[in-house]
């Protein structure tokens, strides 16, 4: 009788214990998900406020637990390109790319090659980002800025107008204009000078909406 006993109070501590170990196994990945938004929390926070220290032994914890985060070697490649740490940056960007291809990593190695004066390198890194996203100005205005150094001033100027077709402000218009100028053209410059204005509210005075005229009937 005791011995029956005691296997069933041991068939019982068994089945305890299996459901305490897949209800720790359950809370596992959001005990794993809760401490890498936090760690999140303090990367983004650090960055913002320039404690690079910090921002970095953050975004180093994260990579540990998870080693694959492609958008975590983004931000440690931003973090250091911050710092002047320019072979760190691009080799973070680079392994971003390589687990995570996408227009934003191969801008930034761009973006690195460009402060490093390897204008080459740039170019080809600007040119697979805009064959993978080309509807920011932003990514023209950056490969005009490496085919300038480069002395080719078409593909600059070409670049430049693709920028304002997708984004056409004062700053595009401005910075097309200057292009025109340096190539000559001042009659082009001229005229993208008067949009820029006419697109420029004056400070303190919000841009008048024309209401349609009402009709009485």
């Amino acid at each position: 009788m005791l011995g029956l006993l005691l296997l069933f109070l041991f068939a019982a501590w068994a089945i305890y214990q299996r459901q305490t170990i897949s209800e720790v196994t359950l809370e596992l990945p959001s005990r794993i998900t809760d401490k890498l938004d936090r760690l999140w929390d303090i990367a983004q926070e650090s960055l913002r406020d320039k404690k690079y220290l910090r921002a970095e032994k953050a975004l180093l914890t994260i990579l540990r637990v998870d080693e694959r985060n492609a958008t975590a070697y983004n931000r440690l490649g931003i973090l250091y390109s911050k710092q002047q740490a320019y072979e760190d940056a691009i080799e973070c960007f680079e392994i971003a790319q390589s687990l995570e291809p996408s227009a934003s990593s191969l801008h930034n190695v761009g973006l690195i090659y460009y402060e490093t004066q390897a204008y080459d390198k740039a170019a080809l890194a600007f040119e697979q980002a805009l064959g993978m996203e080309e509807d920011l100005a932003a990514r023209h205005i950056a490969y005009a800025k490496v085919q300038e150094k480069l002395g080719n001033n078409k593909r600059m100027i070409t670049a430049l107008e693709r920028a304002v077709e997708l984004e056409k402000n004062p700053q595009t218009l401005t910075i097309l204009a200057d292009a025109y100028d340096r190539a000559g053209q001042t009659e082009l410059s001229t005229d993208l000078r008067e949009q820029a204005a006419k697109l420029i509210v004056p400070e303190g005075q919000s841009k008048r909406v024309k209401q349609p005229r009402r009709v009485v009937m």
